[in-house]
């Protein structure tokens, strides 16, 4: 271990210092869940890094995924003709909307048909025991968390007969692990960004969404610990499914949903990236500094503490702002570019790949807290009450995973490629 992974490690615990620092009531702490939920990602992650099996495992994620990418762009491709093509063959260059949105669309029906086929659903249901039984954690929770690694806001309907009975503690929870992990069909677009200078970062960002899971669990119950008896302590709910009639009908639901999404995400994208811009008009007028390096400063810190270089910390700590602001997507695409140029070393683009691949930001709170609260229209107060310590528990928690891969890290292997 040198120097770099050993702050890795210290910054995992100070990370979880700082969670307990705001918590609600430091005396109901679970530390069970600490424990496990921190031991369960430094052991997952050191068998994919350290271990051969484990690179080959990573590197055999990358294929996978970046096969299925290759079957989803037949469709995109067939639509939109030369413009949906893979950059370096008969395409103008990488254009968001035609290729890499439409891969959505075919993710969202894959996954659709996956949970048709009850495949997803033991995947999903495994790590819901796990989390419930090793954990102390009710069967809801559990369940809808181990559902966010795979998912996104809709995952709330697996646990939806609950939602009104759930204590503050559960609610805080889902939330944050909703801003802490990344559904599957949305990896997609930071493969796109990634890709072409990042080797295997397909693998690489499923790990990262795996690793979301318990982080967001230990940071969660930090900030709110537990305070009542939640309804499904000691027990893991089915998963209700939807009501297609057949497997067709699912990845027609899928296809739809997938829609949905990509509507959902372009609208986001022109919204913020237009007031950001507007706002930094005003800010680089007042004072000389964008939002984004205003927020750098603030994340500054806490890119050192995870074990980024500190050369390349002030650059992190603006990416790491520009995602709490923007979403990940513009951030995931100037990490890109920094990659490309040289700008960032192999070290920093790590950490910073894991510690983005969340959907922590304020318009993800506000899509989480609304959506969550159309299921459960009673409970619209209580979701607003934990909505702000959802956003910084699962900020700290896309920091934690960061943390934990830069506390794994080996160069053996070169990540980066096609930097000159």
């Amino acid at each position: 271990m040198n120097g770099y992974n050993l702050i890795s490690v210290i910054g995992i615990f100070f990370l979880m210092f700082l969670a307990w620092l705001i918590s609600r009531d430091r005396r109901r702490i679970n530390w069970r869940v600490v424990i496990w939920g921190v031991a369960f990602q430094l052991v997952f992650a050191a068998l994919v890094f350290q271990l051969p099996a484990g690179r080959r495992g990573l590197w055999l994620a990358s294929r996978g995924v970046s096969k299925l990418i290759e079957a989803g762009n037949a469709g995109s491709t067939f639509v939109f003709g030369s413009l949906a093509s893979p950059v370096g063959e008969k395409s103008p260059g990488f254009v968001l909307a035609f290729q890499a949105l439409p891969q959505i669309i075919f993710f969202s029906s894959l996954m659709a048909a996956l949970y048709y086929l009850r495949i997803m659903p033991m995947v999903v249901r495994g790590f819901a025991w796990f989390f419930s039984r090793a954990m102390r954690l009710s069967g809801a929770e559990s369940l809808y968390t181990a559902g966010q690694i795979f998912g996104g806001v809709e995952v709330a309907t697996t646990v939806r007969p609950y939602l009104a009975t759930m204590t503050n503690s559960e609610l805080h929870c889902l939330l944050t692990a909703g801003m802490s992990t990344v559904a599957v069909n949305v990896l997609v677009i930071y493969i796109m960004y990634l890709g072409p200078v990042f080797a295997d970062i397909a693998g690489h960002l499923v790990c990262a969404s795996i690793l979301g899971a318990p982080a967001a669990l230990v940071c969660a119950k930090l900030v709110w610990p537990e305070d009542a008896q939640p309804e499904t302590m000691g027990h893991v709910p089915p998963i209700k499914l939807n009501k297609a009639e057949g497997l067709t009908d699912s990845i027609i639901f899928g296809a739809m949903d997938g829609v949905k999404l990509i509507v959902g995400i372009v609208a986001l994208l022109i919204a913020f990236l237009g007031l950001l811009a507007l706002v930094n008009s005003i800010l680089t007028y007042a004072v000389g500094r964008s939002l984004e390096q205003i927020l750098g400063y603030v994340f500054w810190p806490l890119s050192l503490a995870i074990g980024v270089p500190s050369n390349e910390a002030k650059m992190v700590g603006e990416l790491l702002g520009l995602r709490s602001v923007a979403t990940e997507v513009p951030a995931y695409q100037r990490l890109a570019e920094l990659i490309r140029t040289g700008a960032i070393g192999e070290r920093a683009a790590l950490i910073t790949a894991y510690a983005l691949c969340g959907f922590a930001h304020v318009a993800s709170m506000a899509i989480y807290v609304g959506g969550t609260a159309a299921l459960v229209p009673q409970r619209r107060s209580d979701l607003a009450k934990v909505g702000f310590r959802a956003l910084v528990a699962g900020t700290l928690a896309s920091l934690m995973i960061g943390a934990v891969a830069g506390a794994v890290y080996t160069n053996q292997h070169i990540f980066i490629k096609g930097v000159p």
